[in-house]
């Protein structure tokens, strides 16, 4: 016999938010593979079954991961759109360097194909690429193109930074070498 009322609130509190918030520290040191949900069930203090009745598996943890990234991402992106500045499609690839630096896993996990297959996470993505194409704006055709050409400048750019692609010289001043390659959109 239960002792809980129906409906009440679990005693963890928003339990799928803590899996989340935990979930993206274990991502952040561990990287992807060190995500299961049984250890995430032990790191938040949850019993080994309690993950499953927000994230059905593993691939849906992870997209929830990669969804709550693009949320954040886009949320900055917006941020950035609403301040108006001088030059907003540098400024906007400026945020997305800054964001894919300060959080390299959960970047490369928003762009993994472990996760691209999955239904949430479509509309999250275009959200982030969408404010890009409100301030490159243009007719459909030219603003398409612009639009991704910003992208994969910026987005190969992080990649390249990430993977040590670009070797820092002595004396070189890594922010204002990316402030010069992105102030050419």
């Amino acid at each position: 016999m239960t002792t809980s009322a129906p409906n009440a609130p679990y005693h963890h509190g928003n339990l799928r938010q803590a899996l989340l918030e935990t979930a993206l520290v274990i991502l952040e040191q561990q990287g992807e593979a060190g995500l299961g949900l049984r250890d995430l069930a032990r790191a938040t203090g949850v019993s080994s079954a309690a993950p499953y009745r927000h994230f059905d598996s593993r691939a849906a943890l992870l997209e929830a991961l990669a969804v709550t990234g693009f949320q954040r991402f886009a949320a900055r992106m917006q941020a950035v759109a609403a301040s108006e500045p001088a030059d907003p499609v540098s400024a906007m690839g400026k945020t997305y360097m800054v964001f894919a630096l300060q959080n390299p896993n959960l970047f490369r996990l928003m762009f993994s194909p472990l996760v691209q297959a999955r239904p949430g996470l479509r509309m999250a993505a275009d959200t982030g690429l969408e404010s890009l194409h409100l301030l490159v704006g243009g007719d459909e055709k030219a603003g398409r193109v612009r639009t991704l050409a910003a992208w994969a400048k910026v987005h190969g750019l992080a990649i390249l930074l990430l993977d040590g692609q670009i070797a820092m010289r002595a004396g070189e001043d890594s922010e204002a070498l990316v402030a010069a390659i992105i102030g050419g959109l």
